[in-house]
């Protein structure tokens, strides 16, 4: 009722409540116009996966420590109101397990993938995190966002800033606001200044 009535950018909203539970509520929330973000802690990692059906931004876990809380934070400051469509935010998210609990990643925040034995490793704003997915699934999933610069690497082609010569002459991806340099295998080197050139 209060989010209601005042607008509200952010809800912390626990699990376990008397009368209706935190999931109920987050549900009722996240269909106002326009929602809240919310950020979901609580002690209980079970129903992480339910928090994101909701539209959750982040998922801490008790005790909640300083470095988490800031990372969510940015998180919902960076995904300001992030409701959407079902169908949309089945293309949009990523997730990522760790420590028995779930890490909600946008794809808006995302540099490259990198595959890692079993696992794939995922380069974003705020740090690296492993995903169960394939690249090639990935490919096939975000076939406009990604480009495979490597049969190792797929990178997301709206943050690629250039490509730069190393010292043994092969050729590197850079980005503007990180300092990562990728290599790029000789036979994607055209599709990546394709890119670059805008064609």
């Amino acid at each position: 009722a209060l989010s209601e009535a005042h607008p509200v950018d952010l809800v912390f909203m626990d699990i376990h409540m008397p009368g209706m539970d935190g999931l109920e509520a987050a549900a009722h929330i996240s269909r106002q116009e326009p929602p809240p973000a919310i950020i979901f802690i609580t002690a209980y990692s079970e129903h992480a996966l339910d928090a994101f059906e909701v539209n959750a931004v982040d998922y801490l876990l008790k005790p909640i420590r300083r470095q988490k809380l800031q990372a969510a934070l940015e998180k919902a400051t960076r995904l300001t109101r992030p409701l959407v469509q079902k169908e949309a935010e089945a293309e949009t998210w990523l997730t990522s397990r760790y420590r028995g609990g779930v890490q909600r990643i946008a794809l808006s925040d995302v540099y490259y993938f990198r595959a890692d034995s079993k696992y794939v490793m995922v380069r974003h704003g705020g740090g690296e995190s492993l995903l169960e997915d394939s690249l090639v699934s990935l490919e096939k999933r975000f076939p406009q966002e990604l480009l495979r610069i490597h049969r190792s690497m797929l990178v997301r082609t709206a943050v690629i800033s250039g490509l730069v010569k190393n010292l043994d002459g092969g050729v590197q991806v850079v980005f503007a606001d990180i300092d990562d340099r990728l290599d790029v295998s000789r036979r994607h080197v055209p599709a990546v200044r394709r890119l670059l050139n805008g064609k």
